[in-house]
């Protein structure tokens, strides 16, 4: 099972999100089966979800938690981004997408990989709308917190 999470940069009360997020996945996660995480790593709700599988990872060896960035060549991770907190590094393939739209295109691909979509999408703009509107028209699975 593959799990993408998508929100806002900024979530307001973050902390009091991290059970919430913690449930959600617990709730669809099969401990006896591989699960990856798919985490892009640029914002409040990013580090917030990262917390949330780190402590269920604990517990459970078949987690595996990955940053998957937008661009082939970084000299350092995403402010705010400790590296430590993953597993391993995933490049999608965007070669060939221009860097203004990477991150964009990167959701569109961990979207397109997963089985489950976790998002906290509170406002009708911008780039985490936009991911979990392309998730809609996929047909994906998606828990939005946002709208509990």
């Amino acid at each position: 099972m593959i799990i993408t999470f998508l929100g806002h940069r900024s979530i307001i009360n973050g902390d009091a999100w991290f059970e919430k997020v913690r449930s959600v996945i617990l709730e669809n996660i099969n401990f006896r089966e591989k699960t990856l995480f798919y985490c892009g790593g640029y914002g409040d709700f990013d580090y917030l979800c990262v917390r949330a599988c780190r402590s269920i990872q604990m517990n459970n060896p078949n987690c595996e938690i990955v940053f998957v960035t937008p661009y082939m060549i970084s000299s350092k991770p995403p402010r705010n981004t400790d590296i430590t907190f993953y597993n391993s590094i995933l490049y999608p393939p965007l070669e060939r997408v221009p860097p203004k739209v990477a991150i964009l295109r990167r959701n569109e691909w961990m979207i397109d990989q997963s089985n489950l979509i976790v998002a906290y999408v509170a406002y009708s703009h911008g780039g985490a709308y936009r991911g979990l509107q392309y998730a809609e028209k996929k047909q994906k699975r998606i828990v939005n917190l946002a709208e509990s």
